[in-house]
């Protein structure tokens, strides 16, 4: 409870300071599903940097890494601006809402297949294991809701969701990408480790958000049909 109350505070905070660019878009006519098309596209620039990385990066070279988690963050305002604008704009529809969902899992599966072949690529197996449980339960969180919404549930339990997610990956890689350059020579401590222990989090709690997610809609369904 205590974890919403300050996620719903710090997303307030973020709203105030977009709302004055919301207004100047909605003032000359950028549209919702505009703002969402260029978050995919930076979210693909993403990619293509860990892509880039991974095929001619040194292994310790973490300078590709630092910007790339630093255009996810910057791809993530635009998915809190387009909900915004649809909604002081009064541009909302059913299918910006359908297009917003399917960007976003484009967006997700675009960066971690960009980071799950930068980590093999440079032979980081085990991290690049750990990256792609973290795809699959951002994917799952999604699909349970998205399945139990179709059921007529409301799904929206759980603390590791898509802000969630892109503020772990995005800032744990802007951090590996300034930090990890100064503990090169540390030999109790693998550097890209600044990187990979957010994605861990995400990994284990995506997965967890999905369960609980289908345990929530189970009890639900059991209450509804002994009713």
């Amino acid at each position: 409870m205590k974890f919403k109350v300050l996620r719903d505070w710090l997303q307030q905070m973020i709203y105030k300071i977009i709302n004055p660019l919301v207004h100047g878009m909605i003032k000359i006519g950028i549209t919702p599903n505009f703002i969402t098309t260029t978050g995919l596209i930076l979210n693909i620039v993403a990619a293509c940097i860990f892509l880039y990385a991974g095929m001619k990066g040194e292994r310790e070279d973490f300078y590709y890494i630092g910007w790339g988690g630093g255009i996810i963050l910057f791809a993530g305002l635009f998915d809190m601006m387009d909900g915004q604008v649809a909604r002081i704009g009064k541009m909302s529809s059913t299918f910006g809402a359908l297009y917003d969902s399917v960007l976003d899992r484009y967006s997700e599966l675009t960066v971690f297949f960009g980071i799950c072949f930068y980590l093999i690529n440079q032979g980081y197996v085990i991290s690049s294991i750990v990256a792609f449980t973290a795809l699959i339960g951002s994917l799952m969180v999604s699909y349970v809701r998205a399945r139990a919404e179709g059921l007529g549930l409301d799904c929206k339990v759980g603390f590791m969701q898509r802000p969630e997610r892109v503020v772990l990956t995005g800032l744990g890689a802007l951090c590996c990408g300034i930090f990890a350059p100064m503990m090169e020579n540390s030999e109790t401590f693998e550097p890209i480790m600044i990187f990979v222990i957010p994605l861990l989090i995400v990994a284990i709690f995506s997965n967890l958000t999905a369960f609980a997610r289908l345990n929530h809609c189970r009890k639900l369904l059991i209450n509804k049909d002994n009713e």
